[in-house]
């Protein structure tokens, strides 16, 4: 009988004629306590794994033994009554540890009504199958788990407070939400993860229906009325610090504000808001580039001086300023020492971020979208008792998507806005589509959750009936005015000679590969010369006419001549610094590239 491979943390250990055997004997003795709780085991074709090593995802799960379930009522009562704790159930063999890899080997049942002989684990619950977000995601077992997952992952990126103590941090950025509510339908574990006392967005009354093209695909369409209500509305902090740092000879930094008679001293108009100490005071304004902090440094060399003619020390200037697109007031102020008693002064500014077309908001489902329009009050559609959506998105988000739990979650918060309860929509224990249709119905709304609305322009009433209802959703923090960005000219890398990258470097907006190809395919050569080339890294060179290399000028002796073959015939041409570039990459590898010259025809 062929014998199978002991495996211990990826590495062969050993081999043994019955492996199965092993694997069966380390998890009896894993459940009596006698090997670590974390230890698994994993039995793959006459091989065994055994994974003691960090970093590996386990869950817990209730052991299963000839179709019975080792908890049992004793355990839960004694939990209750504080007599046990959910550890002495792992460490008496009642509920153990499994991860990805053993899961292959149980056989796990979701409820306990649905045990046979063959399952040999119970889910604890069956929400315990997901993460946290997900489980804080409502109906969604409804939903298609792709769009789950980025819900889930949305949820990191939205606005809300994201630490108590907020007003008093000083991270280096954050986002807030001024006014965040709690969702109107969740799930019970929204107190268990804390997002009933820190949310993260607001609820918003919501029309499906194609709006005037302006919220197309994923655009969605925002109410300004709401918007002006400070719906959604959030701020931007950012953190600036300086130092007064100590150098050689007992020369130091000060904060204070320049005098003119500082090299680099940037106008009387840049420090006005500054106070005696050279700090800006709270709630001032400061512009794109404004100085927050005054500062003056010594000079980097100290000039000589005698007795007889002592020099006056030419201190520099060394403000703390915001970045270049960054404007908004001065929220906060704090001076302290840092762990070597040099001064050290932080200043927090408040940007307010209203929404503006091209922010983006997501659904906890995992339908997100763009602002493509905030329209007027008056001219959005309202229904017969009055109510105006805050926010309008497309039918056609919902069925290549398949987010049912999207159009569920709307009936459900509506009921709860009708009822003043919240809805229970934790997975696979959620109120049933049912139960929200008859609820609506009792209340004088369609159970199916559209209304008769009417056309905020033309004053009539919109033939098809659109569904209403309320969802909870999250603004994130990919704000357009952080991401807008424009230049015409601009610094350029020392390297390449070509446009720096970056928003915060003052980058240019790069042509790709595929916008590149758009071009080709239209023909447009002169327009990819210019973008590829005259507004890029545009230089020109001498080439050696004899033999093809790039020559030299002497600028001294007004000459030009090439390197390699001594030639006088040079010619002026104009090229791409980058491939200038390449040429000299060839040669270090011994390659030597030739130019062939001709006249255009």
């Amino acid at each position: 009988m062929e014998k199978g491979s002991i495996y211990l943390d990826g590495s062969l250990i050993g081999f043994h004629e019955n492996p199965g055997e092993v694997a069966e004997e380390i998890r009896e003795k894993r459940r009596r306590g006698e090997l670590p709780k974390t230890l698994t085991v994993a039995n793959y074709d006459n091989e065994v794994y055994i994974n003691t090593d960090t970093g590996r995802a386990i869950r817990p799960l209730i052991i299963v033994e000839d179709g019975e379930p080792k908890l049992t009522e004793k355990h839960i009562e004694k939990i209750k009554n504080d007599e046990m704790e959910f550890q002495d159930l792992v460490k008496n063999g009642v509920v153990e540890y499994l991860d990805a890899e053993e899961e292959e080997n149980a056989y796990i049942a979701m409820k306990e009504e649905e045990l046979t002989e063959d399952h040999t684990h119970l889910e604890i619950h069956p929400t315990l199958s997901l993460g946290i977000p997900s489980s804080s995601n409502p109906f969604v077992e409804h939903s298609f788990s792709v769009r789950t997952a980025k819900g889930a992952s949305m949820m990191r990126q939205a606005m809300g407070f994201y630490s108590p103590p907020s007003h008093i941090r000083t991270g280096t950025q954050g986002y807030y939400m001024f006014y965040p509510q709690k969702p109107m339908t969740g799930t019970r574990y929204d107190k268990k993860s804390g997002l009933d006392k820190r949310p993260i967005g607001q609820n918003f009354v919501v029309a499906v229906m194609p709006y005037r093209a302006y919220n197309i695909d994923d655009a969605i369409v925002f109410n300004k009325g709401s918007v002006e209500r400070a719906m959604a509305r959030g701020a931007y902090m950012r953190t600036y610090s300086a130092k007064e740092r100590r150098y050689a000879a007992g020369q130091k930094d000060r904060f204070e504000i320049p005098s003119e008679e500082v090299q680099g001293y940037r106008g009387e108009d840049a420090y006005t808001h500054l106070g005696e100490d050279g700090t800006a005071n709270p709630e001032t304004e400061v512009k794109a580039g404004g100085v927050l902090i005054g500062k003056t440094s010594p000079p980097r060399f100290l000039e000589e001086s005698s007795e007889l003619a002592p020099m006056e020390e030419k201190r520099k200037e060394d403000s703390k300023t915001t970045r270049p697109n960054a404007s908004g007031k001065v929220d906060w102020v704090m001076a302290t020492e840092d762990e070597d008693g040099n001064r050290l002064i932080k200043v927090r500014t408040r940007r307010t971020m209203p929404p503006l077309v091209g922010d983006k908001f997501a659904a906890r489902s995992g339908q997100k979208g763009i602002v493509g329009l905030i329209e007027d009050e008056e001219d959005l559609p309202w229904s017969e008792s009055g109510i105006q959506p805050d926010m309008i998105f497309n039918s056609h988000a919902i069925p290549s998507r398949m987010t049912v739990g999207h159009l569920l979650e709307a009936i459900g918060s509506k009921k709860a806005a009708l009822e003043g309860e919240k809805t229970d929509a934790t997975p696979f224990e959620a109120e049933t589509k049912e139960d929200l249709e008859k609820t609506l119905k009792e209340h004088g709304f369609k159970p199916t959750g559209k209304e008769v609305m009417y056309d905020g322009k033309t004053g009539k009433r919109i033939e098809a009936k659109i569904f209403v209802g309320v969802i909870y959703y999250e603004r994130l923090e990919h704000l357009v005015s952080k991401k807008i960005r424009a230049r015409s000219t601009g610094p350029v890398q020392i390297l390449t000679r070509q446009p720096t990258e970056g928003r915060s470097r003052k980058g240019g907006l790069r042509i790709g590969v595929m916008e590149r190809d758009c071009l080709v395919s239209h023909g447009a050569s002169m327009l990819l010369q210019e973008r590829f080339m005259d507004e890029s890294d545009e230089s020109l060179q001498f080439v050696c006419t004899q033999c093809g290399s790039i020559a030299m000028e002497d600028q001294i002796k007004g000459e030009k001549y090439c390197e390699a073959c001594g030639s006088n015939d040079v010619e002026r041409e104009k090229m791409s610094y980058t491939f200038k570039l390449l040429l000299n990459e060839l040669k270090s590898m011994g390659i030597k590239p030739k130019i062939k010259l001709r006249d255009k025809a």
